[in-house]
């Protein structure tokens, strides 16, 4: 909700600048130029753009004057959410309960020795270096083919509960056998009673065998006696070989995310390399796409490419339709496609957390949606290519200055088409639609849907709002009319998300305010394309002035960066010894710590562990028959 809160802040302060001090100064500047007033319907957004200001006059002052006033204005509310956002981040955590893992890291790279099982390696390496803090560790195991015996009783499980909510009817019975052909009439009911027992019963062994085997993965949760002392571990480097002992942060332990535990080092590496070119792969893609979307916005370039569509384009309805809201509206569509599969890319770099999982795929979406569709937009809107600009990077400004102006109504249009996408987030449209695919396709019951709560998607919202915030200060002086519109989006986003996440979101795991750093990189990075922008502009206006008084503006905003940086980032990174000794302190009088600690040698057993009953046969001694340490 802060990121709604503070882009309100920003864009209610810049629409009454661009709505009653930019809009009447670009509308105003082409009477100057005894135009004819009648041709306004033909021409009217740019009658409110900067282009409609006479080279070299006085008015545009008022431009270089608004782009101090925004910049500053800005700066001025991101350091006081990032400062706001800080303390919070403290206070939280000094109210807090005890919680697994500020006491917990993760350990990777265990070197196997001889004759010692990775358990006793971490238990012997940990007592001869943190023998005062050290407390227990839990080894992960590989499961893959157990996961595999879950998810399938699970899938049955639900078949099962369908089936039996469903009326007896004759469609219950059917052939057995392979595809019901060969085999002999059979009650489908006592079938699938039968293979969920023997899932089950195979489950039970296939844990036994693995607790027997001691199938361990080089990867261990390390836990510690003080928040202090797994902080002091997770810090320092444990090995002079620095690909042995690599410690993170652990994560909650309803946040971990199992099955990539087994990933190596350098499988890992190898798979940030993979998902690196495919992401650029898909991104070159989308540009491709972007491209085709431009050309449908000029009914000259559709005629070439689609010239039987040609008399069709001549009925005026239909031609507004098609380069008005046609384009944008694909563009909608077509990302909304996106975030899925940014997701499962960051899946496959192994991360093990859902935590990590989102926030990398938040970058991911957030470089698409710069490039693919505004970067991608700006540049195949006109002759000017993303080519030239690359191969001659002094004339930056000045191509931007050109091409960014040229698109200004289509992502107008673009603005508006997203009101239709927030209203569809009140009533989960998407949702239900997949729902009811879902249901269909997997055999799903309404019992197992009641008790699936949906989280809220950070990677796919997050960027999404960034861009309406990017293209909000990038056409601040240029065509401030888009300012209305992003502000309304706004409000409107704030009213539904805020009932959302109240009442029908539940969160998966506690961010802690850790998206914060993006949304403030990327309103610097906004700030910053803006400056470049307004130098090449006022350049081409014949202002020269200005556009040399304009450049200490990328220089200060970046300083305030960098002073942010330092000051409030390593608060979200991790916390203060100050912070972690008084919390430490706090807790020596506290008589539930010894229950505490008696839980969290326990907290990081991997669920897969646990008993499972779904099967009407089974009882209290359907337990693995050896449990994993």
């Amino acid at each position: 909700m802060r990121i709604f809160i503070f882009s309100l802040r920003v864009f209610s302060v810049a629409a009454v600048v661009g709505i009653f001090i930019l809009l009447p100064v670009n509308y105003l500047g082409d009477q100057l130029r005894d135009i004819d007033f009648s041709d306004i319907p033909n021409k009217s957004l740019d009658l409110f753009t900067i282009s409609n200001v006479k080279d070299g006059s006085n008015r545009l002052w008022f431009h270089f004057s608004a782009a101090y006033l925004i910049t500053v204005i800005v700066c001025y509310l991101l350091y006081s959410e990032y400062k706001y956002l800080s303390s919070k981040r403290i206070a939280h955590f000094i109210a807090s309960k005890p919680l697994p893992h500020h006491f917990a890291i993760l350990v990777r790279g265990i070197p196997l020795r001889d004759g010692s099982s990775i358990s006793d390696t971490v238990e012997s390496f940990f007592m001869e270096y943190h023998p005062s803090t050290y407390l227990c560790h839990t080894v992960v195991h590989q499961t893959s083919k157990l996961r595999r015996l879950i998810t399938d009783s699970e899938n049955l499980y639900r078949r099962l509960t369908d089936l039996k909510s469903s009326p007896r009817t004759p469609e219950n019975h059917r052939n057995g056998g392979i595809l019901g052909l060969f085999a002999k009439k059979k009650d489908l009911l006592g079938s699938y009673e039968k293979k969920l027992e023997d899932l089950e019963e195979n489950v039970r062994v296939e844990q036994s065998d693995i607790s027997v085997t001691k199938e361990e993965i080089p990867a261990a949760f390390v836990c510690f006696k003080s928040r202090y002392g797994a902080a002091t571990a997770l810090k320092i480097q444990q090995s002079d070989n620095p690909i042995e002992w690599v410690t993170e942060e652990a994560p909650e332990p309803n946040d971990v995310y199992w099955p990539f535990f087994s990933t190596s080092f350098m499988q890992r590496w190898i798979s940030k390399l993979v998902v690196f070119v495919a992401s650029i792969f898909l991104i070159i893609i989308f540009l491709l796409v972007a491209a085709f979307v431009q050309g449908l916005t000029y009914l000259e370039q559709l005629e070439t490419w689609l010239p039987f569509l040609k008399d069709i384009l001549k009925i005026t309805v239909v031609s507004q339709i098609i380069t008005g809201y046609l384009p944008s509206l694909i563009l909608h569509v077509l990302s909304s496609y996106v975030p899925p599969i940014m997701k499962l890319f960051s899946t496959m770099q192994g991360y093990i957390a859902t935590s990590q999982i989102e926030k990398s795929a938040c970058d991911k979406m957030l470089w698409f949606v710069i490039w693919s569709i505004f970067f991608a937009n700006v540049l195949t809107g006109s002759a000017t290519s993303l080519l030239q600009i690359i191969l001659d990077p002094k004339e930056i400004p000045v191509r931007l200055a050109v091409v960014v102006p040229a698109q200004a109504s289509f992502f107008i249009a673009y603005v508006v088409t997203s009101w239709t996408s927030l209203s569809s987030e009140l009533t989960r449209t998407m949702a239900l639609i997949c729902n009811l695919i879902g249901k269909h396709c997997s055999c799903k019951s309404d019992e197992d849907d009641e008790f699936q709560i949906p989280s809220i998607s950070y990677h796919s919202e997050i960027p999404r709002i960034l861009l309406f915030g990017l293209l909000g200060l990038t056409y601040f002086i240029l065509a401030p009319l888009i300012l209305p519109f992003i502000l309304v989006f706004f409000c409107i986003g704030y009213i539904i998300y805020r009932n959302q996440l109240f009442n029908v979101y539940s969160p998966k795991y506690d961010t802690g305010g850790r998206f914060w750093p993006i949304v403030h990189n990327t309103t610097i990075f906004s700030l910053i394309l803006m400056h470049l922008v307004a130098i090449g502009i006022f350049g081409l206006k014949k202002v020269p002035l200005a556009s040399s008084l304009i450049l200490p503006l990328p220089v200060l905003t970046l300083l305030f960066n960098e002073y942010c940086r330092k000051r409030f980032l390593p608060i979200f990174e991790a916390y203060s010894a100050e912070t972690l000794i008084k919390k430490d302190r706090a807790d020596q009088n506290d008589p539930t710590m010894g229950e505490f600690f008696d839980k969290l040698v326990t907290a990081y057993r991997d669920p897969i562990w646990m008993p499972i009953r779904h099967s009407p046969f089974s009882n209290e001694h359907n337990s693995p028959l050896l449990h994993s340490s």
